[in-house]
């Protein structure tokens, strides 16, 4: 379990009486004259071991290896307790705690030449481990090698540095020879500069100076850092993402309920990051209960408010992974995966952004942190020139940072209309089956007021199905679309204008029938909000429906439904049997398909498994009984039944097809993260089971897995909801 890691010589330093050289021969004489046979292999087992002991006591002029690599969390306990008694400062890692064992072996001015990983040369963790060694060590040279350094090892797994350092005190002026060669694609390359290239050096000295001690290849400036002018915060996380954070989309608006959430931009811009909404209920509803009951079981952490005294505060929030790309924060909520730098006084927020957004920032913090993911403190722990930045804001933001503003529909900035949008078509769309983006409807935003109506809310559908064939005297999808584009683009509308945007479709009814959706789930992140609705025939029944009428509360999401089913769908089939009656062809495979496509929609309407809605943090008393989605549990668990269906086999349809146009990438398999302790009546599929069926009532031992892909017949959720009742009403 510790191999090289014993070290002998703690004996002496102990004040142990007798030396090494005295008692090793002792030892040795006494085990030669064992004679039994039993005796002599516990003899040889003895003097190896012996042989061994004498290594580990022994000094060396030079110690060259690359050292083991193993996270505390990972390590044998007896491993992790020994680590921590020999090696406090060090103990994070297996690799630190052989840097340390490693200069034991070394003699008085002996060295070492070690591969390790790059982490601890800047982690915060580290600090008393780093300000010791540049203290009582001569550090000789660090060359950062950075990924793919060993021939073996592909990718970025393994990020690593090669150091050397000499056993003896550190003398005046002494500097460091420096090499960086982390960019070069592979082992050969690194070596062939690491054996060219004109090395540089620093200051030992000055390395203890630096941000808790940063062992960093160039000198860091003298002026002061960022963190004296600003700070940076986490964000919270919520230990069950799929439960309380949500594309806005997914919601009709974001109400008291819900709360604006910024996460980390994908590129650097003024406004990024403004995907997601957070279930906060001003901190005393679902999440708070949540953490009530981790509470119960000793969790005691406050990541769940983390930042949460930080909103309302400007600030910028930057990416902790790549090339750092940041964005200005808003105020709001934001997750985890973002950290938030922020100005002590608001009036340096310009400056602050310049440099943020400046290759200088990401050149400083590559000096100081090498890690994939650079830890939040880092981000302040650089140096920042006030002067110089606050002079540049004034060059580059001479009338002010940017107002609030986003072109891409995905950002709940948005201001919904087509023209000028990333997205025109999809925007246009979503305006015709009646959604609206939060700032249409009246949630404010810092410096960014809701928006007046547009006009273009006149062409919204009273009940949000959209037909693509004219039914039930509403004009065909396509003709309302072309009429709210010609409203929406003015006088720039024509033809020419419609090509651009339909780009290789041929024509506006080929795209609403062929490509809206599928391109409708890759731009909103598999979580779409408009469902095409089709019996898997090209020429059959196809209807665009907005998903907030179909999850509406108080029964009409299921009265939108049956409107689907039997006025819109309805009229279709009294259509198609009318022309099976004219003797039209292909009438009779469209009825077919037509029918089975009813079928399948009252199946969903009924909610018998597999077509049931089952959200696992709810207890089985709870759970939807038919077609009763709660919309605040989101898209993924509100659409699984509609991905049970199946089209007519007269459509020949592809394997795992649909009654939706396209399959949404969507995964029910097991969330991360344990739920706390649950009672086995209520929530019977959070106790360990052999299988996962209706009938199973579970094991004996709580298990907390979050699964999804559960199924709960009608009969069983009935059952629960009597039982409840009946239990409520004993209490009463």
């Amino acid at each position: 379990t510790l191999g090289s890691l014993i070290d002998p010589t703690r004996f002496l330093e102990k004040g142990e009486d007798a030396g090494l050289d005295r008692v090793l021969p002792l030892i040795e004489e006494a085990l030669a004259q064992e004679q039994s046979e039993e005796a002599r292999e516990l003899a040889i087992a003895a003097q190896g071991v012996l042989a061994a002991f004498r290594i580990l006591a022994s000094r060396f002029t030079l110690v060259a290896t690359n050292v083991p690599y193993l996270g505390r969390g990972k390590q044998d306990p007896v491993l992790a307790q020994y680590c921590a008694e020999f090696h406090s400062d060090a103990k994070a890692d297996l690799a630190t705690c052989f840097v340390e064992r490693c200069l034991r072996f070394a003699r008085d001015g002996g060295s070492v030449a070690l591969v390790t990983p790059q982490n601890w040369l800047f982690l915060t963790s580290y600090k008393r481990l780093r300000e010791w060694l540049l203290a009582n060590c001569q550090w000789d040279f660090v060359l950062r090698l950075g990924p793919r350094a060993f021939e073996m090892v592909s990718g970025e797994v393994v990020n690593v540095s090669l150091l050397g350092l000499t056993h003896k005190r550190l003398r005046a002026g002494h500097q460091i020879v420096c090499l960086d060669v982390s960019e070069a694609t592979d082992a050969a390359e690194k070596a062939a500069q690491i054996r060219a290239s004109t090395y540089s050096s620093v200051s030992q000295t000055e390395q203890l100076r630096n941000p808790d001690a940063r062992i960093t290849l160039t000198t860091i400036a003298s002026s002061a850092l960022l963190g004296s002018i600003a700070e940076a915060f986490h964000g919270q996380g919520t230990f069950d993402s799929p439960r309380f954070s949500a594309c806005f989309w997914e919601l009709p608006q974001l109400a008291a309920m819900w709360v604006p959430q910024q996460s980390t931009p994908s590129v650097t811009q003024p406004f990024d990051g403004c995907h997601y909404a957070l279930r906060w209920e001003s901190g005393n509803g679902a999440l708070a209960e949540l953490m009530l009951l981790k509470g119960q079981e000793g969790y005691t952490s406050g990541k769940w408010k983390a930042g949460v005294n930080r909103w309302g505060s400007p600030g910028v929030i930057v990416g902790q992974m790549g090339d750092l790309p940041a964005t200005l924060y808003l105020g709001f909520a934001f997750d985890e995966n973002a950290s938030v730098v922020m100005p002590n006084n608001a009036d340096d927020l310009p400056a602050l952004w310049s440099f943020v957004t400046s290759p200088q920032f990401r050149l400083a913090i590559s000096n100081v942190d090498q890690s994939i993911k650079v830890t939040c403190k880092t981000l302040v722990k650089i140096p920042f020139d006030r002067v110089y930045w606050q002079a540049a804001a004034a060059e580059n933001y001479p009338e002010g940072l940017p107002k609030p503003h986003s072109d891409d529909p995905t950002q709940w900035l948005f201001n919904g209309h087509p023209k000028g949008s990333d997205h025109p078509l999809q925007v246009a769309v979503a305006r015709l089956v009646g959604y609206r983006w939060p700032r249409q409807t009246g949630s404010s935003f810092p410096d960014c007021p809701a928006l007046s109506p547009d006009g273009l809310e006149a062409h919204a559908d009273a009940d949000g199905i959209v037909p693509l064939a004219s039914i039930a005297g509403e004009a065909s999808a396509a003709d309302r679309l072309r009429a709210l584009l010609k409203d929406a683009y003015g006088e720039e509308w024509s033809a020419a204008k419609l090509k651009e945007l339909l780009g290789e479709w041929d024509s506006l009814e080929d795209w609403l029938r062929d490509g809206f959706f599928e391109e409708h789930c890759r731009i909103f992140h598999q979580r779409p909000f408009v469902w095409h609705i089709w019996d898997g025939r090209k020429d059959g029944f196809h209807a665009l429906v907005n998903y907030h009428r179909l999850a509406a509360p108080n029964g009409e999401g299921r009265q939108t439904l049956e409107k689907l089913i039997y006025t819109y769908l309805g009229r279709w089939i009294e259509r198609q049997q009318d022309e099976v009656k004219a003797g039209k062809e292909g009438a009779d495979a469209r009825l077919t398909a037509a029918l089975h496509l009813k079928a399948e929609l009252e199946k969903i309407l009924e909610g018998e498994k597999p077509y049931d809605i089952f959200v696992r943090w709810k207890p089985l008393h709870e759970q939807p009984i038919g077609w009763e989605p709660d919309i605040n549990d989101g898209v993924r668990l509100n659409i699984r039944p509609w991905l049970q269906t199946t089209l007519a086999p007269v459509t020949k349809p592809k394997k795992g097809a649909c009654i939706l146009r396209a399959t949404p990438k969507i995964h029910y398999g097991k969330d991360r993260g344990k739920e706390p302790h649950r009672a086995k009546e209520d929530f019977p599929w959070f106790w360990s089971w052999d299988q996962r069926s209706d009938d199973f009532m579970g094991g004996d031992a709580f298990d907390g897995a979050r699964w999804n892909d559960l199924h709960y017949s009608l009969n069983r959720k009935k059952t629960a909801r009597e039982k409840k009742k009946a239990a409520e009403a004993t209490i009463a």
